[in-house]
């Protein structure tokens, strides 16, 4: 069993806190106890070569949190930097741009391996994608990523909340939720849902929320949900 926070946000999202940089995200994930953490920003990927040269701190899955056009948060997490990279490559060009205005949304960091401000991303990373739910499943299936239904009983851009359910045959790979009690919740709601693995995780926006070491996953269920 492997210990994971497979969402957290790191600075360049502009609802995270300015200190959610590289070095502080995985040194609070060891002291945590953690295995494996994934860096999922808001539509865009300009963290995680920073991330990607501290991987031999902490296992690391390489996300994106994509806004549909449902403004459905779907998670597409990738094993390797460069089918991430390939992946955001083509999404960025469904992102709808707007300017982010940093003094009402926050800054938009983008950073080094030593957390030094290298950029700091013009472009609102809080829009959404001019991409569909069941399009985006596969764009993301194409680059050998999975899936994952991002804080399905939010209510705020969660699938339950934008189409009030989860629709029967939606490819997602996995289902994400805040808590154990939300798994029987879901599962209720949608008894075919029964046999999905389910993700508990932190949607951390500041390096308090990471996930403590309480959520466990079998490492073979985990990662083989890229070999399907």
């Amino acid at each position: 069993m492997i210990y994971y926070d497979l969402h957290i946000h790191s600075c360049l999202s502009p609802c995270a806190d300015d200190d959610m940089t590289p070095n502080n995200i995985v040194n609070m994930a060891i002291i945590k106890e953690l295995d494996v953490i994934a860096i999922c920003d808001h539509n865009c990927n300009k963290n995680l070569k920073a991330f990607a040269k501290l991987a031999n701190k902490i296992k690391i899955i390489y996300g994106i949190e994509v806004q549909t056009i449902e403004e459905v948060h779907i998670l597409a997490l990738f094993r390797n930097i460069a089918d991430n990279e390939a992946f955001y490559q083509i999404l960025d060009q469904y992102h709808i741009k707007q300017k982010n205005d940093e003094t009402y949304f926050g800054n938009q960091l983008i950073m080094d391996e030593n957390d030094n401000i290298i950029e700091h991303e013009e472009n609102l990373l809080l829009t959404s994608c001019n991409i569909s739910i069941n399009k985006l499943i596969k764009l993301i299936h194409d680059h050998h990523g999975i899936a994952v239904l991002a804080h399905v009983l939010d209510r705020k851009n969660s699938i339950c909340n934008q189409l009030g359910f989860i629709p029967i045959g939606l490819e997602m790979d996995a289902i994400e939720v805040k808590n154990r009690d939300e798994i029987n919740k879901v599962i209720k709601m949608h008894p075919y849902l029964k046999d999905y693995v389910f993700l508990i995780d932190s949607d951390a926006h500041s390096l308090i929320d990471i996930s403590e070491k309480e959520n466990a996953i079998d490492e073979n269920i985990l990662f083989n949900l890229w070999e399907k």
